[in-house]
């Protein structure tokens, strides 16, 4: 068995990876053996199904307020399980996909199937098991949402092949991590209308801009190789062009709730939300890779603060 290239020995006999979250409770319960697959998953870096399932919260609480109904707390349960599957999935496809450049990486030529932890046969099996994981969970939603779901594949499918071809592959990544702000108020109202359509353009941008944070730690490799993203495309305006980019997605949030009619309470989780963008911008540095880490997993905070002032106005208003 190869052992991953580019880590300390003291991680290669933890099979850690140079981005993922130290202490992991689940890859010390399970055999050794389990966890290049729980990395194809990216069990071992939570912040990317969190990422993934903030959206979809928003746009439920959304339609909480706007239906005046508590929040639908089974929706929020399987849209956890699902986020979670489908964040696996589709970073299952994508490491199939980039395994020629993930070994022309140092940030990634240590991960499963670069390394050579994981057969590409083996991989291809975890992938349609991943799949069908996340069809179950689809399965428990309204028609409407089953349908609006499948289109969710589209973006998904051609993602990893977008930075091949453009600057902007956060864009792609966005219309594909953002649809949960479409989800959530599908399965509570069958249907879609204006506010989740902002919503959904807010979390779009959102992504964006968190990607880009998350581009800056591959900057020379991306440019050695010719690999297109938005931190390359932005250059020295980087800082600039990210905070605009936040203000967008802050603006098309805010008027989502200005559109579905919410009570004052509900804004606090806008200007939460605003509040640490700002501080993420203020912190930016493009010669600081190991910051860009941070304050791309400092996005989950962000998230919840919009989550919280949304929720917390959902729940006071039923009392």
């Amino acid at each position: 068995m190869t052992e991953p290239a580019g880590l300390a020995p003291s991680d290669r006999d933890a099979c850690a990876l140079p981005d993922s979250v130290e202490g992991q409770i689940l890859l010390r319960l399970v055999p050794r053996s389990w966890h290049p697959f729980l990395q194809l998953a990216r069990i071992d870096r939570p912040i990317g199904w969190w990422l993934l399932l903030l959206p979809c919260w928003w746009s439920s609480a959304l339609a909480s307020l706007a239906a005046g109904e508590p929040l639908h707390l089974c929706d929020l349960a399987l849209f956890l399980a699902g986020a979670v599957a489908m964040r696996g999935c589709g970073s299952t496809y994508n490491d199939l996909v980039d395994r020629e450049i993930d070994a022309k990486v140092e940030r990634t030529r240590g991960r499963p199937l670069p390394s050579g932890r994981v057969s590409v046969a083996a991989a291809k099996a975890f992938f349609v098991a991943e799949a069908l994981v996340g069809l179950v969970v689809l399965l428990q939603f309204n028609l409407f949402s089953i349908v609006l779901g499948i289109g969710s594949l589209v973006p998904v499918a051609i993602y990893p092949f977008m930075k091949r071809v453009t600057s902007w592959p956060q864009a792609v990544l966005g219309a594909a991590f953002a649809w949960g702000a479409l989800m959530g108020w599908s399965a509570a109202m069958g249907s879609l209308s204006l506010a989740p359509v902002l919503l959904y353009l807010g979390a779009v941008l959102w992504t964006i801009g968190f990607d880009t944070i998350y581009a800056v730690q591959d900057l020379e490799d991306d440019a050695r190789m010719g690999i297109g993203s938005t931190a390359r495309a932005f250059g020295p305006h980087l800082r600039a062009a990210v905070g605009a980019v936040y203000a967008a997605s802050t603006l098309a949030v805010t008027a989502a709730l200005v559109v579905a009619g919410v009570p004052a309470l509900a804004y606090l989780g806008p200007l939460g939300f605003a509040l640490h963008l700002a501080w993420q911008v203020a912190s930016l540095r493009s010669a600081e890779p190991s910051r860009a880490l941070v304050l791309f997993r400092a996005n989950r905070d962000a998230g919840l603060l919009l989550f919280t002032g949304l929720a917390l106005a959902v729940v006071l208003n039923d009392l």
